[in-house]
């Protein structure tokens, strides 16, 4: 399911800013304008894919037509000279696979006693090993 949020897009002296209002003002940045719209997609996905693992809800997106880049441009003290509002579109769960959820391969090791205890448990090493990593990630 394709997201669509409008970004502020602001010309610095080395590229562009990126800033989505709707979504406490997350921000990027990039050295030209394409730089800056892939860098604003990759900084959408990853929001958006974040909350769903956190069971949270996206907040409702506005409409290209009700964000001021005046006001936005006022909150940040910035200028608008050559910037713009556009729509930052992603596809969140093609984009997850493609790049968040890829797995890539391990090489572990372990003492032998445990590789046989395990094995004979049936325990799925990989997915021990991954729970175990994410636990201590968040810790």
């Amino acid at each position: 399911m394709l997201s669509i949020y409008p970004a502020c897009f602001f010309k610095e002296k080395k590229g562009y800013s990126v800033v989505f209002p709707d979504l406490n003002w997350l921000a990027t940045s990039g050295k030209n304008e394409n730089e800056a719209m892939s860098k604003a997609v990759e900084c959408l996905a990853g929001y958006l894919y974040m909350l769903k693992l956190d069971g949270e809800n996206a907040p409702k997106a506005s409409r290209i037509g009700d964000v001021s880049l005046n006001s936005v441009a006022q909150e940040l003290e910035t200028d608008t000279e050559g910037s713009f509002v556009n729509m930052v579109s992603v596809d969140v769960e093609e984009y997850a696979k493609k790049y968040f959820e890829k797995s890539v391969r391990k090489t572990l090791t372990i003492p032998e006693w445990l590789d046989r205890a395990a094995r004979e448990k049936k325990i799925n090493f990989s997915q021990t090993l991954q729970e175990a990593l994410i636990e201590r990630v968040r810790m």
